[in-house]
């Protein structure tokens, strides 16, 4: 698997994903600032990724302090803590990795910069190497409902690209693929940034797993002619209730496989889960740039200038519309939620 992000060369180093797959690019973060950008822009993007990468880059940041004033570095440190929280609103992941880091300049006493600067480095490392071993974990319990031959759907891209390695909702995939399961992916193209087509077809020709690219609009018809057994998605932040926030383009696919009786799964960590959250209206959705719907990956342009446009980045699939949710826990139902994803 190509690296998502990682730390390299004192700097954060992040897979630049708004390239993909023409073009496999690198961006060699040296500040802070710039890995807020990159979140804003796409350029890393699934809620794990963005909450490592979000922990990387407030530890850069730390590491961009070059004087020995504890007090200094605090405020220096609310300043960076506070750009990264800011970058995008509806992935609890970032809010959970920004927390974390948090929570290192409080719990023990640190005697100088320094040593506060390392901690936050190691914290922040520490958070990459659990991500990868927590869906690994997540995986295996999820490849337990794929069966020899099936065929799963999955929308946007869950999979190593959206995490720091493996893949959540591909994860589950990827798993079942190592086991020996014969298994074939349709993969909704995931208009409009297109993370389907560009992102889960490419990851997983890379992987040698068959997958097949489908345009949004085309998935009931594949499920009424039955060629799909079950369907997988990620997420970006699950309510206490079980709601569940992915994807715009989720919700529409759970009701479709409610209608077919076709099981809908979501996988992700149970960092994902927002007990403080307590339903699916309560999660703030992010509206983005209306050029992303009024052309094509930046470039072509397929509708007037000047029409409007609504582009949520996200939609909410209620919890009566999921059969499980894949945590590295178990599969857990939505209303065992409040009790065995607890802290």
């Amino acid at each position: 698997m190509i690296p998502t992000v990682e730390w390299k060369d004192h700097q954060v180093r992040i897979l630049d994903q708004s390239l993909l797959p023409g073009e496999v690019s690198f961006l060699d973060c040296t500040d802070y600032a710039c890995v807020a950008q990159a979140i804003r822009e796409l350029k890393v993007r699934g809620a794990p990724a963005i909450g490592v990468t979000a922990a990387l880059g407030i530890a850069l940041g730390a590491k961009q302090y070059t004087q020995p004033d504890l007090d200094g570095f605090q405020q220096h440190m609310d300043t960076v803590c506070e750009a990264m929280a800011a970058t995008r609103p509806t992935a609890v992941n970032l809010f959970w990795a920004v927390d974390r880091m948090k929570r290192v300049l409080t719990a023990t006493p640190l005697t100088n910069v320094g040593d506060c600067q390392q901690r936050l480095l190691e914290e922040a490392l520490a958070i990459l190497k659990e991500d990868v071993r927590v869906n690994q974990t997540l995986g295996k319990y999820g490849a337990t409902i794929i069966h020899d031959g099936d065929a799963i759907l999955t929308h946007c891209n869950a999979g190593a690209l959206a995490t720091a390695g493996y893949g959540t909702a591909l994860g589950v995939v990827r798993a079942a693929w190592e086991e020996g399961k014969k298994l074939h992916v349709f993969a909704d193209e995931t208009r409009p940034v297109l993370q389907g087509a560009r992102l889960t077809a490419w990851e997983l020709q890379q992987d040698g797993i068959p997958v097949t690219l489908i345009t949004d609009n085309m998935a009931g018809a594949l499920m009424q002619k039955q060629r799909v057994q079950c369907c997988v998605v990620g997420a970006d932040r699950i309510a206490a209730n079980g709601d569940v926030a992915n994807k715009i383009g989720t919700y529409s696919v759970a009701v479709l496989a409610k209608a077919h009786g076709i099981p809908f799964y979501v996988a992700a960590p149970i960092s994902t889960i927002d007990l403080q959250t307590l339903t699916g209206t309560d999660i703030p959705i992010e509206e983005r740039d209306p050029s992303e719907v009024r052309q094509v990956h930046g470039s072509r342009v397929i509708a007037p200038m000047d029409v409007s446009v609504w582009n949520p980045a996200f939609d909410v699939t209620p919890a009566r519309l999921i059969t499980g949710i894949i945590t590295e826990r178990g599969i857990l139902s939505p209303d065992e939620l409040t009790t065995k994803a607890a802290p």
